[in-house]
Protein backbone atom coordinates (compact mmCIF):
# COMPACT_ATOMS: atom_id res chain seq x y z
CA UNK A 1 0.00 0.00 0.00
CA UNK A 2 1.19 3.24 -1.30
CA UNK A 3 1.81 6.30 1.58
CA UNK A 4 2.83 9.89 1.51
CA UNK A 5 5.58 9.78 4.45
CA UNK A 6 7.09 12.90 6.30
CA UNK A 7 10.29 12.38 7.72
CA UNK A 8 12.13 15.02 9.95
CA UNK A 9 15.23 15.04 10.58
CA UNK A 10 16.57 16.90 13.63
CA UNK A 11 19.80 17.84 14.78
CA UNK A 12 21.58 19.23 18.34
CA UNK A 13 25.02 20.66 18.21
CA UNK A 14 26.12 21.80 21.64
CA UNK A 15 25.60 19.92 24.90
CA UNK A 16 24.39 23.16 25.88
CA UNK A 17 21.07 22.90 23.77
CA UNK A 18 20.00 19.60 25.71
CA UNK A 19 17.01 20.51 27.77
CA UNK A 20 16.29 17.29 30.29
CA UNK A 21 13.23 15.71 31.35
CA UNK A 22 13.97 13.43 34.23
CA UNK A 23 11.29 11.20 35.76
CA UNK A 24 12.27 11.94 40.24
CA UNK A 25 11.59 7.84 40.71
CA UNK A 26 13.97 5.31 41.69
CA UNK A 27 12.01 2.86 40.53
CA UNK A 28 12.98 4.12 36.55
CA UNK A 29 16.07 2.69 35.60
CA UNK A 30 17.98 3.01 32.43
CA UNK A 31 20.61 0.44 32.03
CA UNK A 32 22.83 -0.46 28.90
CA UNK A 33 22.66 -4.01 27.34
CA UNK A 34 26.65 -4.79 28.23
CA UNK A 35 26.06 -8.09 26.23
CA UNK A 36 24.42 -7.64 22.75
CA UNK A 37 21.30 -9.62 22.01
CA UNK A 38 19.81 -9.60 18.99
CA UNK A 39 16.51 -11.04 20.43
CA UNK A 40 15.92 -7.70 22.84
CA UNK A 41 16.05 -5.26 19.65
CA UNK A 42 14.40 -7.41 18.01
CA UNK A 43 11.82 -7.54 20.31
CA UNK A 44 11.51 -4.18 21.34
CA UNK A 45 11.62 -3.07 17.73
CA UNK A 46 8.67 -4.92 17.02
CA UNK A 47 6.24 -4.61 19.92
CA UNK A 48 7.21 -0.65 20.41
CA UNK A 49 6.74 -0.40 16.95
CA UNK A 50 3.73 -2.37 15.85
CA UNK A 51 1.39 -0.04 16.78
CA UNK A 52 3.00 2.64 14.68
CA UNK A 53 3.48 0.05 11.43
CA UNK A 54 7.63 0.44 11.82
CA UNK A 55 8.74 -2.03 9.24
CA UNK A 56 12.11 -1.66 8.07
CA UNK A 57 13.47 -4.14 10.30
CA UNK A 58 10.44 -6.69 9.93
CA UNK A 59 12.08 -8.73 6.72
CA UNK A 60 15.65 -9.02 8.88
CA UNK A 61 16.89 -12.65 9.90
CA UNK A 62 17.90 -13.44 13.28
CA UNK A 63 21.49 -12.72 11.32
CA UNK A 64 20.75 -9.71 10.29
CA UNK A 65 19.47 -8.48 14.39
CA UNK A 66 23.22 -10.14 15.45
CA UNK A 67 25.25 -8.48 12.91
CA UNK A 68 23.79 -5.19 13.77
CA UNK A 69 23.85 -5.48 17.79
CA UNK A 70 27.41 -6.65 17.39
CA UNK A 71 28.45 -3.79 15.36
CA UNK A 72 31.16 -1.86 18.05
CA UNK A 73 29.34 1.44 16.82
CA UNK A 74 25.64 0.42 18.07
CA UNK A 75 24.76 0.31 21.79
CA UNK A 76 21.76 -0.53 23.03
CA UNK A 77 19.78 0.86 26.41
CA UNK A 78 16.21 -0.56 28.27
CA UNK A 79 14.55 1.40 30.49
CA UNK A 80 12.25 -0.32 33.19
CA UNK A 81 9.67 0.59 35.55
CA UNK A 82 9.99 -1.34 39.04
CA UNK A 83 11.56 -4.20 37.35
CA UNK A 84 9.45 -4.00 34.24
CA UNK A 85 10.82 -2.90 30.71
CA UNK A 86 9.32 -0.27 29.09
CA UNK A 87 11.34 0.74 26.68
CA UNK A 88 14.68 1.06 24.35
CA UNK A 89 16.97 3.00 22.80
CA UNK A 90 19.78 2.66 20.41
CA UNK A 91 22.69 4.88 19.51
CA UNK A 92 24.91 4.67 16.87
CA UNK A 93 28.63 6.56 16.81
CA UNK A 94 29.64 7.52 13.33
CA UNK A 95 32.51 9.49 13.96
CA UNK A 96 31.42 13.29 15.25
CA UNK A 97 27.75 12.23 15.10
CA UNK A 98 26.31 9.91 17.15
CA UNK A 99 22.59 8.90 15.76
CA UNK A 100 19.67 7.72 17.96
CA UNK A 101 18.97 4.94 15.58
CA UNK A 102 15.79 3.58 17.31
CA UNK A 103 13.65 4.94 20.49
CA UNK A 104 10.55 3.04 21.40
CA UNK A 105 7.89 3.13 24.26
CA UNK A 106 5.64 0.31 25.21
CA UNK A 107 2.17 1.21 24.51
CA UNK A 108 1.37 0.33 27.80
CA UNK A 109 4.11 2.99 29.50
CA UNK A 110 2.82 5.78 26.83
CA UNK A 111 1.96 9.17 28.76
CA UNK A 112 3.53 8.01 32.25
CA UNK A 113 6.77 10.63 31.09
CA UNK A 114 8.90 7.62 30.14
CA UNK A 115 9.63 9.20 27.17
CA UNK A 116 10.68 12.01 27.97
CA UNK A 117 13.15 10.35 30.55
CA UNK A 118 14.28 7.73 28.43
CA UNK A 119 15.32 10.16 25.47
CA UNK A 120 17.14 12.98 28.45
CA UNK A 121 18.93 9.57 29.15
CA UNK A 122 19.60 8.93 24.98
CA UNK A 123 21.36 12.41 24.75
CA UNK A 124 22.97 11.78 27.86
CA UNK A 125 24.31 8.84 26.59
CA UNK A 126 24.90 10.08 23.19
CA UNK A 127 27.10 13.14 23.96
CA UNK A 128 28.83 10.94 26.59
CA UNK A 129 30.30 9.15 23.28
CA UNK A 130 33.76 10.32 22.33
CA UNK A 131 34.44 12.33 19.79
CA UNK A 132 29.94 13.20 19.41
CA UNK A 133 30.14 16.96 18.12
CA UNK A 134 26.30 16.48 17.56
CA UNK A 135 23.18 14.09 17.99
CA UNK A 136 20.68 13.14 15.40
CA UNK A 137 17.89 12.05 15.08
CA UNK A 138 14.93 11.17 13.05
CA UNK A 139 11.42 10.91 12.94
CA UNK A 140 8.32 10.43 11.07
CA UNK A 141 4.74 10.35 10.53
CA UNK A 142 4.73 6.39 11.47
CA UNK A 143 5.95 7.74 14.85
CA UNK A 144 4.14 8.57 17.80
CA UNK A 145 2.09 12.01 16.96
CA UNK A 146 4.42 13.39 20.34
CA UNK A 147 7.67 11.88 19.51
CA UNK A 148 8.57 15.24 17.21
CA UNK A 149 7.55 17.10 20.47
CA UNK A 150 9.56 15.30 22.42
CA UNK A 151 12.50 15.74 20.50
CA UNK A 152 11.75 19.88 20.01
CA UNK A 153 11.31 19.93 23.88
CA UNK A 154 14.27 18.10 24.30
CA UNK A 155 16.13 20.61 22.57
CA UNK A 156 16.53 19.24 18.98
CA UNK A 157 16.28 21.64 16.06
CA UNK A 158 14.76 20.48 12.64
CA UNK A 159 17.26 20.55 10.00
CA UNK A 160 15.54 18.90 7.56
CA UNK A 161 11.93 17.99 6.05
CA UNK A 162 11.73 15.04 3.15
CA UNK A 163 8.37 13.80 2.31
CA UNK A 164 8.33 10.61 -0.15
CA UNK A 165 5.41 7.86 -1.15
CA UNK A 166 6.41 4.62 0.65
CA UNK A 167 5.52 1.43 0.36
CA UNK A 168 3.88 0.04 2.93
CA UNK A 169 3.28 -3.68 3.76
CA UNK A 170 -0.77 -3.92 4.02
CA UNK A 171 -2.33 -5.39 6.85
CA UNK A 172 -2.51 -8.92 5.23
CA UNK A 173 0.80 -9.12 4.16
CA UNK A 174 2.80 -11.98 6.17
CA UNK A 175 5.55 -9.60 7.12
CA UNK A 176 3.62 -8.29 10.14
CA UNK A 177 2.63 -11.69 11.39
CA UNK A 178 5.41 -13.96 10.62
CA UNK A 179 9.00 -11.77 10.24
CA UNK A 180 11.67 -12.99 8.95
CA UNK A 181 13.54 -13.29 12.19
CA UNK A 182 11.13 -15.77 13.39
CA UNK A 183 11.19 -17.89 10.08
CA UNK A 184 14.78 -17.45 10.05
CA UNK A 185 14.96 -19.30 13.96
CA UNK A 186 12.98 -22.44 12.92
CA UNK A 187 15.02 -25.30 12.20
CA UNK A 188 14.63 -26.80 8.63
CA UNK A 189 12.08 -29.75 7.83
CA UNK A 190 14.41 -33.05 7.54
CA UNK A 191 14.02 -34.26 3.87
Amino acid sequence: MKETVTTTHLQMDAREEFNPRYLDDPAVVVREVDVPNPSINHFFFTEGGLPFRWYSRLRWTYRDWEEYVRAPENRTWIGSLSGSPFGYLELQSRRETTEIMFFGILRQFIGQGLGAHLLSHAIERAWAIEGTSNVYVHTCTQDHPAALGNYLARGFRVVKEEIEVEEIPDADDPVWSTPAYYRSLVAPTPR
